[in-house]
This record gives C-alpha cells, sequence and structure tokens, in this order.
C-alpha cells in the first residue's frame, strides 16, 4: 500500500475545506431555494399582521420564493416567537417581533420560553408605529385631558380595553396611569379586531391599540381618536395631539415590528432579508402603502435591530418594575 506523506494530506485537507466553503457559499447564494415560513404571532387583522404580509408579499416579489404568512397567537406573542426561536437556523422560518413579544414580555412573563436576545438573529425593523388612545364617541370626552378629568372623578369605573394582556398598548396604558395618576380598568382581548369591536359597540368606553390597525375606524368617526403616544405628533395623523402635550409630559411609548430569524441564521441570509425589505419599504409605493396605514418605514441593520431590542428589554423592566403591572 502506498504512503500518503505529510505534505500531501495537507493538500487534501485544504482541498476539501476549499471544497466545503463553496458549497456553503453557494448554498447561501441561492438563498431562497423554497418557500419561506413568516410567523406572526397575533391573530389575523391586527397590526402586526398587516405589516408581515406587505413585508412578506414584498419579499415574495423581491426573492422569487413564496413568503407564507402563519398566524400562530397566544401569550402577547410568546407562543409563535418561541417556534421560530426553536426552528432551524436556515433562514427558512422568520416571525415578525414587536416590542411585546421581544420587549416586554422579558420584563413580564417570569417563565417565558425563550431569550429575546440570545435565541433570535435579528434582521430589521420594517416599520414603526405609535399607540393610539382611542374612545367610543359616546362617551363623553374630545381629547385625552378630558379622559384623565374623568378619570379622576371616576375612578376604576372606566373600562379600556386592549390587544392583549402584557402588550405594548396595554403598557401604554398602565404607563399613562401611572404618570397621570389614575385607575381605570383593564379588559384585555385577543387582538385588535374583538377589542375594536366591543368598543365601537359600546362594551368598552376606550381602547388601547396600535395605530395602523384603528385608523380605518378613526377616519370613519366610528371611533374618537384622543392621542398618540409617541414623543411628537405622528406624520401620518398630524391632528392627533401625544399624550406629552395632552397634560403628561415625559410620557413616551413607540412600537417597532421588525422581522427576525433564529439564532445562528448565517449573516449572509440576514443581509440578503434586509436589503430585499429595504428596498421594498423604501420604494414610493410601499412607503406610501405603510404610511397611510399610520406607519413608518425603517429598514435598519440587524445590528442597530439588535441593540434596539437589548435597550427595549431594559426599558421594559424599568417600567414594570415602577408600576408593578403583573399578567391578568
Amino acid at each position: 500500500m502506498q504512503k500518503i506523506n505529510k505534505r500531501t494530506l495537507l493538500r487534501i485537507s485544504a482541498a476539501l475545506c476549499l471544497t466545503a466553503g463553496s458549497a456553503a457559499v453557494m448554498a447561501q447564494a441561492a438563498y431562497p431555494s423554497k418557500p419561506v415560513r413568516v410567523i406572526v404571532p397575533y391573530p389575523a387583522g391586527g397590526t402586526t399582521d398587516i405589516i408581515a404580509r406587505i413585508a412578506a408579499n414584498q419579499l415574495t416579489e423581491r426573492l422569487k420564493q413564496p413568503f407564507i404568512v402563519e398566524n400562530r397567537a397566544g401569550a402577547s406573542g410568546a407562543i409563535g416567537a418561541q417556534a421560530v426561536a426553536q426552528s432551524a437556523p436556515d433562514g427558512y422560518t422568520l416571525v415578525m417581533g414587536t416590542a411585546s413579544s421581544h420587549g416586554i414580555n422579558s420584563a413580564l412573563q417570569k417563565n417565558l420560553p425563550y431569550d429575546a436576545v440570545k435565541d433570535f438573529a435579528p434582521v430589521t425593523v420594517v416599520a414603526n408605529t405609535p399607540n393610539i388612545i382611542i374612545a367610543n364617541p359616546n362617551v363623553p370626552v374630545k381629547n385625552l385631558s378630558e379622559l384623565i378629568a374623568l378619570a379622576k372623578a371616576q375612578p376604576g369605573k372606566i373600562n379600556f380595553g386592549s390587544t392583549s394582556s402584557g402588550g405594548s398598548p396595554h403598557m401604554s396604558a398602565e404607563l399613562l396611569k401611572m404618570m397621570a395618576g389614575i385607575d381605570m380598568t383593564h379588559v384585555p382581548y385577543k387582538g385588535a379586531a374583538p377589542m375594536l369591536t366591543d368598543l365601537i359597540g359600546g362594551q368598552i368606553q376606550i381602547g388601547f391599540d396600535n395605530l395602523p390597525s384603528s385608523m380605518g375606524f378613526v377616519r370613519s368617526g366610528k371611533v374618537r381618536a384622543l392621542a398618540v403616544t409617541t414623543a411628537k405628533r405622528w406624520p401620518g395623523a398630524p391632528d392627533i395631539p401625544t399624550v406629552a402635550e395632552s397634560g403628561v409630559p415625559g410620557y413616551e411609548v413607540s412600537g417597532w415590528f421588525g422581522l427576525l430569524a433564529p439564532a445562528g441564521t448565517p449573516k449572509e441570509v440576514l443581509h440578503k432579508l434586509q436589503s430585499a425589505i429595504s428596498d421594498a419599504v423604501h420604494s414610493p409605493e410601499v412607503a406610501k402603502q405603510l404610511r397611510d396605514l399610520g406607519a413608518e418605514p425603517v429598514a435598519n441593520t440587524p445590528e442597530a435591530f439588535a441593540q434596539e431590542i437589548k435597550d427595549d428589554v431594559e426599558k421594559w423592566r424599568k417600567v414594570v418594575k415602577a408600576t408593578g403591572v403583573k399578567l391578568e
């Protein structure tokens, strides 16, 4: 038997490494080569679902493979987020995460089945939105200042709905209660659609929601807008005042909606997805579509998104500690 010397072995090893590396590059360059699931961890019809479907349609068009939205709701986004965290890190399962699923949950849920920072590879924030405070038109308040006065006169008697217990709209309400010194009764719903149905029907007086899922009802007069939660008035709804200018200085809450993959997903895949989203949301047509809904296009880098998640987790831990709020 012919012996193989050390130099020959090194050459063979180098060739094998080169072949493996080339195969990996080719595999990543071919991404996506099959349909991709985009899990929305909330019910259909809400803001997360709306933005996810816009993003999925644009990714389908630009990357030439179907991006299929799948609603997997429950536990304030934790069920859908967990499913993605436990998926293969190959870019074929994504989640449309939110400030709730990847910020507030870390502060509120003691046994959260995932780590919002360590178990995900952020792709990009697709869009930012404010939350909005809305009222049934029959409630005798025309602005937030009047609501605060009414709540102080009738502590605990005003019912407010939110899209989920522990979600960003709910936490917006809890922060308002703390900063304005008022008491209102929380009625949690499983999504924006049932909450808005009860608000319009008069079963609850006040609603806290993401702006996009409520704007159509505001424009039609079925609900009355009282305030947005961002520090400045929202460009898409400049007539709606902020909470801060309505008598609660220093108040600010904004929501983000972003794509994430499981931790360990190749950087090349993340940047390919980010580039496609950036091209989409900065096109005049899609940017207008988002702004008409009340959302502002973002498309930041995976690295910037990762830092935003870390900052959000820390922020909401401080808010939860200060308010003492617990999941219902």
